[in-house]
């Protein structure tokens, strides 16, 4: 048997997927900062190896030392959800594709959080950035329609607010050209984003 062989059979020893399934229960319902090294872990899932076991088994450790770490909220009377995207250029070695984050936060508290690989394989660190900013505007309107249509709060603020690292990015979504070097991500990006902006969606 090969080495990958061995490891691989080495591995039905273990409850990874089992223990992975309980990392992205504690991630979903509570725990915004584990939420990207437990989209890691879920991508190894049908061929995990030992280094993958390791790493879950030292986030639980982490979970176990941070036990008492809870979502506290406050009482406002300026209500406002406010965003933060971010991102990894090119983190996964096997596809070359990025992994977007965002977080939204509101009455001092995180409500919604997410981390998920892009579908598209971007050029530059601008185009990663942008793509991060789009899929969390696309949810932070959603989510600002959500709140609001629940009726237990006066208002939203708006316009919606979406902070983001890379001034490269700002400026492309507020710039009605594109160029060749970008159109690849125009038609499945560009549009929604400045029709968001464009109706103070957001800012």
């Amino acid at each position: 048997m090969s080495e990958n062989e061995l490891e691989k059979k080495d591995m039905e020893r273990f409850p990874y997927a089992s223990a992975v399934g309980s990392l992205m229960y504690a991630q979903v319902c509570t725990r915004p900062d584990i939420a990207y090294i437990v989209g890691m872990l879920g991508r190894y899932l049908s061929n995990p190896g030992m280094d993958h076991w390791k790493k879950a088994k030292r986030v639980m450790r982490y979970l176990q030392r941070t036990k008492d770490y809870m979502l506290t909220y406050r009482r406002s009377s300026h209500l406002e959800i406010v965003g933060y995207s971010d991102f990894d250029f090119a983190g996964c070695l096997d596809s070359r594709r990025s992994t977007s984050g965002y977080i939204f936060m509101l009455a001092g508290g995180a409500v919604s959080w997410k981390s998920v690989k892009q579908t598209l394989v971007a050029s530059s660190t601008m185009e990663a950035e942008f793509i991060a900013c789009y899929e969390a505007s696309n949810h932070g309107i959603w989510l600002r329609n959500f709140v609001t249509q629940l009726r237990i709060v006066d208002g939203i603020e708006k316009p919606l607010r979406i902070n983001c690292d890379n001034k490269a990015a700002e400026l492309y979504s507020k710039n009605n050209r594109s160029s060749s070097k970008s159109k690849h991500i125009d038609i499945q990006v560009l549009g929604c984003e400045r029709e968001s902006s464009e109706s103070s969606s957001i800012d």
